[in-house]
């Protein structure tokens, strides 16, 4: 009895020394290891560390070269480094800063993008386009989504298109510089945000009255890859290929290249 007692105390005891060797050896192990909430929060933190985009730099200067400007949205951002390539050595080539978007966000912001550092770049020559992002459809009750119903109506019909994009033209037009409007570009049925393939014609037409209004010439984007699109246009996107806005930033430099002002000989 007095020997069983003993072995009882005793084994009593040694579990309670291995429970607390083992609650001492979680301890440590969960100081040392992350555990499942801190290991994904690391990776998250360098997945937007990698998403996270380096401000673009601004191009080379030469004073003693025209300053081109290009206004638009994406299309425009796809095609102006070829533009600034092919134009290289003849002109210094910008895009206002990110995405135009349209007529709605230019008109608020057109003062800002012609008036570059303080207005002590001159403009000589602005290459600018609205009109995909007017005509994509947003939702009726929060104006700042976009919708793929065709019920909800386009972010800019096609009445303040026109009005909106009369106010542009006259901003521009108090820079002196030389303006040319370079027309929508269609895109096939079902891409999203909806849009309706039909509104690109009704909405380059009230552009180019504009335009003839203010006698400023047309580059006309949309015939030039029209019958190209299968060869140059991303699959049901509004967006091209690299080599749809290679195409395109060549037409725009060809546009642009006998708008440049002639150098003053030496």
């Amino acid at each position: 009895m007095k020997l069983k007692r003993i072995f009882n105390a005793s084994s009593v005891a040694l579990l309670v020394l291995a429970f607390v060797a083992l609650g001492t050896i979680n301890v440590t192990a969960q100081q040392v290891a992350p555990t499942q909430e801190t290991a994904p929060a690391k990776k998250n933190k360098a997945d937007k560390q990698k998403q996270i985009k380096k401000p673009a730099e601004e191009p080379a200067i030469d004073p003693s070269l025209p300053n081109v400007l290009i206004i638009g949205d994406s299309i425009s951002i796809g095609y102006t480094p070829h533009v600034t390539k092919s134009l290289k050595g003849k002109a210094n080539v910008f895009h206002n800063p990110g995405n135009a978007g349209g007529t709605i966000n230019g008109v608020a912001l057109i003062d800002k993008w012609i008036d570059e550092k303080g207005g002590t770049r001159k403009w000589d020559v602005i290459h600018f386009n609205f009109g995909l992002h007017d005509l994509k459809h947003v939702k009726k009750s929060n104006p700042a989504e976009v919708s793929n119903d065709p019920l909800d109506p386009p972010q800019a019909d096609l009445a303040t298109y026109t009005e909106n994009l009369k106010t542009i033209v006259a901003a521009l037009k108090k820079t002196d510089a030389k303006l040319i409007y370079a027309t929508t570009t269609p895109f096939p049925p079902g891409s999203k945000p909806f849009r309706d393939p039909a509104n690109v014609d009704r909405y380059n037409a009230a552009a180019l009255e504009i335009m003839k209004e203010n006698e400023i010439p047309i580059n006309d984007l949309h015939g030039d890859v029209a019958e190209k699109l299968k060869e140059l246009q991303l699959p049901v996107n509004v967006h091209f290929t690299q080599a749809g806005s290679k195409f395109l930033g060549d037409c725009v430099a060809e546009e642009l290249l006998p708008l440049l002002p002639v150098p003053e000989a030496p």
